[in-house]
């Protein structure tokens, strides 16, 4: 099960962290990580991790975007700093048992409900 919270609106140039606990990954190796979708737009990825700890973030994203984990409370982050208004969309965790844990939709069968965020100009 994956359980989103820390969606919401700001402003741009604000911050926002997302939170997904993640429970029921029992085998290794596993993949974690974010996706966002923008109405009108594919589901890209955002940030991924393997169960070494070996993080992808999408080129856009670095600078401004952090994903960390803290494996004591099987809790996925992701910090989002500097929002602009093209960062408004439904965002996502992930969850699938694998090992390249690629920023592909197709690759993941377990998705979290989705979490809005919104950021005005």
């Amino acid at each position: 099960q994956l359980a989103l919270s820390g969606g919401g609106s700001v402003q741009a140039g604000g911050s926002l962290r997302l939170s997904c606990v993640i429970t029921g990954l029992t085998y290794r190796p596993y993949c974690m990580g974010w996706f966002r979708q923008a109405p009108g737009n594919w589901r890209e990825g955002v940030a991924t991790v393997d169960s070494n700890g070996i993080t992808t973030l999408d080129p856009s994203k670095k600078g401004r975007f952090t994903m960390s984990q803290d494996t004591a409370k099987n809790t996925l982050y992701l910090q989002m700093n500097s929002l602009k208004p093209e960062d408004t969309a439904m965002y996502y965790c992930v969850a699938e048992v694998g090992t390249s844990c690629p920023l592909i939709r197709e690759y993941y069968n377990n998705w979290g409900q989705g979490t809005q965020v919104t950021v005005s100009a």
